[in-house]
């Protein structure tokens, strides 16, 4: 909950400051050093939001479904309200285990913007596997990325197993 409180009063603060939000470029929980090891950051906190600048997206198969959100700029509306839904509700994703990913720098030309080719704003849910399983041109509602995920192969055997040890 502080968490969420916090990360509001920062995006209102970038809204309502327009010389502050061109210098600021990641959400307010953000593993964005570029000495740490991203999927241990996101082990750690699996709320955290991860910036796609340096990263190795490949490093998440297996363990993660990344969910990777792109714009041209951090002021971008889309990205903002986005972001804003993810962290919203970012408890019921890392039930999932999902990654967010980030890139909102398009001339840093991140592995990952490369790989996903995104014009502008995109959201793109990746499978466990490494797979683009959609990509979105608008924001998307966590309640419409978890029926997605729960609809994958991979997470309905989780559940199922989950279910299993429950019994």
């Amino acid at each position: 909950m502080m968490k969420t409180i916090f990360t509001m009063a920062c995006l209102a603060t970038l809204c309502a400051a327009p010389g502050l939000a061109q210098t600021t470029s990641a959400p307010a929980d953000s593993a964005s050093a570029p000495d740490q090891d991203p999927v241990a950051a996101w082990n750690a906190d699996r709320t955290v939001f991860v910036d796609a600048a340096g990263l190795d997206l490949d490093a998440f198969k297996w363990i993660a479904r990344p969910v990777l959100v792109f714009a041209d700029s951090p002021n971008d509306p889309q990205f903002v309200q986005q972001i804003e839904l993810l962290e919203a509700r970012a408890e019921e994703l890392a039930l999932r285990d999902v990654v967010v990913i980030f890139d909102t720098d398009p001339a840093a030309r991140s592995e990952t913007r490369l790989r996903l080719r995104p014009r502008g704003f995109m959201l793109a849910l990746m499978g466990k596997d490494g797979v683009v399983k959609a990509r979105k041109p608008r924001p998307w509602d966590v309640r419409e990325l978890s029926r997605s995920i729960d609809k994958m192969p991979m997470r309905q055997q989780e559940m199922q197993d989950r279910r299993g040890v429950n019994q």
